[in-house]
């Protein structure tokens, strides 16, 4: 075996965990995990919150039943204190849960509300140049008719932090169109060291939402602060677009679902078919179905009446208008 080939099966895989639904999620990610790459051997952390006067409740995983499932899937609980965010920003744990992973060992956060579908081992990840996904719609900024324009807004925070602007830029999209500049979906990244990557990430993120460049007057930080920080924080050691080959995270590997019932209106067979088998055993599923969502979209059928509302061949081309329809239905949950 190959050093690259012995590291893509020792890297830490990162989740954060809490009371409510991403306790459940948290389940399902690890199962999946287990049973789709088995010849992965790294550690599998779910980062836990713990309380203390960022939060007005509990965040902790109590569940003594999940706890114990989590165990079992091979999952090891990570506590972690949040000094910056916490319930008011609750995407920014994820920030804050880097500081307690293992210096100097590479790391993949996930998002919970993912399945991995494929061999995470077969996926030549570079950890010395980061990356994250990029199955993203423009969602930020949004500037207005009288500006300041992408470009402004950009650049006013690569100076921010003295990057080089002109280096992030995909020059092959035309100016003020927002996939020329760097963007990623939160819901996977990586690097070679969880403290240096998380420092700076919590530093870029707070300098914007304290202090944020005049460009960004009547940007929304809520919730996109995250998303804004990530690209610099990328760029900055080194990575960028495009450093995994296409079609393996957000793909043949990994699904980031968001939300169930998005999950069967629009995710492929396979998707679908890993849910359910993970989902079936009878450990996992006396667990799961504590969650009415779950226990409802899953296991008493309502996720095939959304999936044979759509065709995935052609389904619309904004996420709201499928959310729409699915409401409309009245089968929403989350």
């Amino acid at each position: 075996m190959t050093r690259d080939q012995a590291s893509n099966r020792d890297f830490n895989i990162m989740i954060v965990g809490q009371a409510g639904r991403l306790q459940y999620e948290a389940i399902l990610f690890a199962a999946s995990l287990r049973h789709c790459s088995p010849d992965w051997r790294g550690r599998l952390f779910v980062a836990v919150p713990q309380p203390g006067p960022r939060w007005s409740f509990d965040p902790a995983i109590r569940n003594r039943e999940v706890l114990a499932l989590l165990h079992w899937l091979g999952a090891e609980i990570l506590p972690f204190q949040n000094t910056a965010f916490g319930e008011s920003y609750p995407h920014g744990n994820k920030i804050e849960a880097l500081l307690a992973l293992p210096e100097g060992e590479p790391f993949l956060f996930f998002d919970t509300d993912t399945l991995i579908t494929g061999d995470l081992t077969r996926v030549p990840f570079d950890f010395d140049r980061p990356t994250a996904s990029l199955r993203r719609e423009g969602t930020w900024p949004q500037p207005t008719l009288y500006g300041p324009g992408y470009t402004s807004i950009w650049k006013s925070l690569y100076d921010r932090f003295g990057l080089d602007f002109e280096s992030s830029l995909d020059l092959a999209q035309p100016d003020e169109y927002w996939k020329r500049y760097l963007y990623f979906n939160a819901g996977w990244f990586f690097h070679a060291d969880p403290v240096a990557f998380g420092r700076r990430f919590l530093d870029y993120a707070t300098s914007i939402r304290n202090d944020p460049p005049p460009e960004l007057v009547g940007q929304s930080l809520d919730p996109w602060l995250d998303q804004v920080a990530l690209p610099l924080v990328i760029h900055s050691f080194g990575g960028g677009r495009d450093t995994l080959p296409q079609g393996l995270l957000d793909g043949s590997v990994s699904c980031h679902y968001r939300h169930l019932p998005l999950l069967y209106a629009r995710e492929s067979d396979r998707v679908v078919e890993v849910l359910e088998q993970v989902a079936a055993p009878n450990r996992i599923k006396k667990v799961l179905k504590g969650y009415e969502p779950i226990k409802r979209i899953v296991y008493q059928g309502r996720g095939a009446k959304v999936r044979a509302m759509f065709d995935r061949e052609n389904l619309p081309r904004k996420e709201q208008a499928i959310r729409n329809r699915i409401r409309a239905a009245g089968f929403w949950m989350r």
